[in-house]
């Protein structure tokens, strides 16, 4: 192993310096021996140390150069930095360690980017001459000249940049020969936030500032790059048409909305001018992606609502029709034994009217118009109840996992609606695939940090309970996810599907208060996630039980006048004749101006009003407000095919009344009558 040794030697002349080599020497039997080289490197050492001193000196006068200087490698990491850039920007040298700045530390508003974007071929040096600001450490900028030069090896990756920052003045820069005006323009152009840029009449960008590069960074990167090569190629037709009617130095050119592609896509709108020489163009670039995506929102928000409230309307006249239905049925089969050879006919008729109520309960939820009866719910223990029953729907050839977050949030839901959303949801994952696959169904709590990561733009952040059906199956093209949420929208052949089910989970899911996206790329899978907001619970305290006593079977019959308010003949007719066999005075009427009437010429005698809520000339709740006014106080129901709190609000404060919803039964009607009369 060679080593050098210094020998003291005369202390006038100064030590002389040796290098020593030692090898063994093969010797089959005996001593082992050894050879030794000793050569005297007095002179090379010299010579070392002469140049390790020069050295220090350049370091020391770059570190106290009158200018900065720095390099950073490909990624934007600081690798070195002189002391007059550290004092510049208020760092001390000794703080500084390789790596842990980057060029956005240091560099001001967009100014980074135009260094980022820095690209060259093979064997290449490339460098940007530009004026920008620097960012101090408290925040304050200073103006300053890059020479920024980067050099490509032979494979094209760029090597550390070398950094020449020269510092300039409000007045005369003298590194800028006094050319203030220009330097004070070019400081403006780069550091301002409005993405600027001029353009060649081809496209190609002559210059363009630090937030054009962060907006559209492929449009400067690489030989050859154009603006064409940043948007996405349907929007290249138009754009080309701006570009070159600003090069003939047209003016009034409209706006252009694009796309620019990349990580992200962005929606850009381009206001394109002639440049001032007549052979290119000036851009102004301007990011509309979140306007865009407002935009979008609004729209289909009121596309939802037009057709909610299309279905809602569809559902109330089919809930008129299916409530005479059921009731003229009811009404045979109390004089039909089942004996009788129409009795089966009957059932029948009345089993597929309660069907088509089940679909009008759907489009109801979808139009958020249908009846909640929420409680507070742990959904790991109601999912776990739901588990038997879902294994059952998949069939023993598709695997249903299911697995939960720890410590769940409470959520406050109608827990029969619940399970109909899951299940929809389920049976929908099951028929996407076509023999066999896997289904998850995952809960966790998403918290408000967590919101960000979903990526769902209309999702407002707070705290959620997330539950994900997730299945293996085709996949759902982008131009039909857009419209699965939409009544009678389906994939599936005729006969197999209404189109009603994912428009009720989105019903229910927003009158609940929560939201509910999906997430699928054609042969994926699809993955649809409800979100619930999480429900802070009170403290509950127990009441003592009652022991319930045995309750004989009930009395339907009954006395008393009922106003009875309905503007569908056919059901004001199957009311009337049931409440009269029971033993009631029923007094009609067919909207509530005539009811007013006819309270006027009962002088008052009237123990229940049972009254449709929507008619023509006065609806219910105006009716029930001017009959207060006149003191007739008798106790109401109020029937209607929607939900009762879509019109309780619009009643006087306070006020109490029972609510029946269409379609009803005989039974039904009978048992809220004499509930409340009693």
């Amino acid at each position: 192993m060679p080593a050098a040794i210094a020998d003291p030697g005369d202390a006038a002349a100064g030590p002389r310096w040796y290098r020593i080599k030692g090898r063994p020497l093969p010797r089959p039997r005996g001593r082992p021996l050894s050879a030794w080289i000793v050569a005297d490197i007095s002179q090379e050492r010299a010579r070392q140390e002469t140049v390790f001193r020069e050295l220090q000196h350049a370091i020391d006068y770059l570190d106290h150069a009158p200018a900065g200087f720095f390099s950073a490698e490909a990624g934007g990491a600081i690798a070195y930095m002189n002391a007059t850039l550290a004092t510049w920007l208020d760092y001390d040298i000794a703080e500084f360690t390789p790596g842990q700045m980057t060029l956005s530390d240091i560099v001001a508003a967009d100014g980074a980017a135009l260094l980022d974007v820095v690209t060259g071929s093979a064997g290449e040096v490339r460098t940007v001459d530009t004026v920008v600001d620097l960012k101090r450490r408290h925040g304050v900028s200073k103006p300053a000249r890059l020479i920024h030069r980067v050099t490509f090896g032979p494979d094209g990756v760029a090597a550390p940049s070398r950094t020449l920052v020269l510092e300039t003045t409000g007045d005369a820069p003298p590194a800028l020969g006094g050319e203030a005006a220009e330097a004070r323009f070019a400081r403006m152009f780069n550091t301002t936030p409005l993405p600027l840029a001029t353009l060649g009449a081809d496209g190609t960008v002559r210059r363009a500032n630090g937030a054009f590069a962060r907006l559209a960074p492929a449009a400067i990167k690489g030989a050859g790059a154009t603006l064409y090569g940043a948007v996405t190629e349907r929007d290249h037709p138009t754009l080309k048409a701006a570009i070159a009617a600003a090069a003939l130095g047209k003016a009034d050119i409209a706006p252009v909305d694009a796309t620019v592609a990349g990580k992200d896509e962005r929606a850009v709108r381009f206001f394109i001018s002639p440049a001032e020489t007549g052979e290119g163009a000036n851009v102004i670039a301007l990011d509309t992606t979140e306007q865009k995506t407002l935009q979008e929102s609004f729209a289909q928000s009121q596309k939802m609502q037009a057709i909610g409230q299309l279905a809602g309307g569809i559902a109330h006249d089919f809930n008129n029709v299916l409530t005479a239905i059921i009731g003229y049925s009811d009404l045979l089969l109390v004089n039909h034994r089942p004996t009788d050879p129409s009795f089966q006919d009957i059932m029948q008729i009345r089993q597929n009217a309660n069907r088509a109520a089940g679909l009008v309960r759907q489009l109801l939820a979808f139009s958020r118009r249908t009846t909640m009866r929420p409680q507070v719910l742990q959904l790991a223990d109601v999912l776990s109840e739901l588990q038997m029953m879902l294994r059952r729907l998949v069939g023993e050839k598709i695997e249903l996992e299911v697995s939960h977050g720890r410590d769940l949030w409470l959520v406050k839901a109608d827990i029969n609606q619940f399970e109909q959303v899951v299940v929809n949801l389920v049976v929908n994952a099951r028929d996407a695939m076509s023999a066999s696959g896997r289904i998850m169904l995952r809960t966790r709590n998403v918290s408000v940090e967590d919101c960000a990561a979903l990526g769902e733009k209309s999702l407002v952040a707070a705290e959620y309970v997330l539950v994900e059906v997730q299945d293996t199956g085709h996949g759902i093209p982008p131009e039909v996810r857009d419209k699965i949420f939409e009544p009678f929208f389906t994939t599936k052949e005729v006969g197999k599907g209404t189109g009603l089910g994912l428009s009720m989970v989105y019903g229910i899911v927003k009158q609940t208060g929560g939201y509910v996206f999906c997430v699928s790329e054609p042969g994926e899978g699809a993955t649809f996630r409800i979100l619930l907001p999480r429900h802070i619970a009170e403290p509950i305290v127990d009441a003592p039980k009652k022991a319930e006593a045995s309750k004989p079977a009930a009395d339907l019959t009954g006395r008393g006048a009922i106003l009875l308010v309905e503007d569908e003949e056919a059901v004001r007719a199957f009311a009337a004749r049931a409440l009269m066999s029971r033993g009631y005075t029923v007094l009609e009427a067919e909207n509530g101006a005539e009811a007013l009437r006819v309270v006027e010429e009962a002088e008052g005698k009237i123990d229940l009003i049972v009254s449709d809520v929507i008619m023509p000339e006065m609806d219910g709740p105006s009716m029930l407000t001017e009959l207060r006014k006149r003191k007739v106080m008798a106790k109401v129901v109020f029937v209607s095919g929607y939900a009762d709190d879509a019109f309780a609000r619009n009643l006087p404060e306070g006020l109490e009344f029972q609510f029946l919803q269409k379609p009803f039964s005989l039974k039904q009607l009978i048992e809220t009558v004499k509930n409340t009369t009693n």
